[in-house]
């Protein structure tokens, strides 16, 4: 029964990936603006030896980074509350808004945050009286508006990784004279830590590849900004195609340092 699915899967997930690995090997002739199909590494080396290039990929990772922590600083508490504190009643209301703003467009909830974001929006309203000004369209303000995106994500998996944690590990901590941080350092945090991690493949694969959050509310390049402007205004898509293929070999190295460190055996 699997085995439509899971061909489907391969041939349309793989097969994409293959040809957009074989598509980075071409070149676009300078002169008939024409994709070349011979096998090159020729687009690698410009990444490599530019250093526009290298800028935004550091930046985009450290965006990236930036975005998963906040996230995970901030899914923590609310997911421990939701699945150790809170009674069933209050817990099927935070769920539900958790997953309020997943059902809103992309597109709104961006947009939203632009209005929100702009010079007369209700973010520097509320800070005018303190004499602060709000972040603006900055890198700072793409970070604001990723951390927003991306924390129902970071929220869910950590929940369900903290309420499958027995109640009596805790308890039996406790009796051994325990304080809470010491509870949380070696219980806990270690328990939580694949769902955690789990989490932040959401958030960090999703910053890493977004072009449309930068492009409203920022004023910087990513990665993602470059792929699109190469495949929809400057049309060199083998260039895309290798630019492309760096947030998945980091995704491919991040993953195999989770699964080295450990992460994914209670999964």
């Amino acid at each position: 029964m699997l085995a439509s699915p899971l061909a489907w899967l391969v041939g349309a997930y793989l097969g994409s990936l293959a040809v957009l690995f074989v598509s980075a090997l071409w070149r676009l002739d300078p002169f008939t603006a024409e994709v070349v199909r011979d096998i090159s590494f020729d687009n690698f080396r410009t990444l490599w030896e530019a250093d526009v290039y290298r800028r935004i990929t550091i930046r985009t990772v450290a965006l990236a980074a930036a975005v998963t922590v906040t996230d995970a600083l901030l899914a923590f508490p609310i997911a421990y509350y939701m699945a150790r504190v809170a009674s069933p009643r209050t817990r099927g209301i935070l769920v539900v808004a958790i997953l309020t703003p997943l059902w809103a467009s992309y597109l709104v909830k961006v947009y939203a945050w632009r209005t929100i974001l702009a010079g007369e929006g209700i973010l520097n309203w509320a800070l005018g009286p303190f004499g602060v000004d709000g972040p603006g369209y900055t890198t700072t303000g793409t970070w604001l508006v990723f951390t927003y995106l991306w924390l129902p994500f970071m929220v869910l998996p950590i929940y369900a990784g903290l309420e499958r944690i027995p109640g009596s590990l805790l308890e039996a901590s406790s009796d051994l004279g325990s304080r809470g941080l010491g509870t949380f350092r070696r219980i806990v945090f270690p328990l939580a830590f694949p769902a955690i991690v789990a989490g932040s493949i959401f958030s960090f694969s999703l910053t890493l590849g977004d072009y449309i959050t930068p492009q409203v509310v920022g004023n910087t390049s990513f990665i993602g900004n470059v792929v699109y402007s190469n495949v929809g205004v400057a049309n060199n898509l083998p260039f895309a195609a290798a630019f492309a293929t760096v947030p998945v070999v980091i995704m491919i190295v991040y993953l195999a340092l989770a699964k080295r460190a450990g992460a994914f055996d209670n999964l």
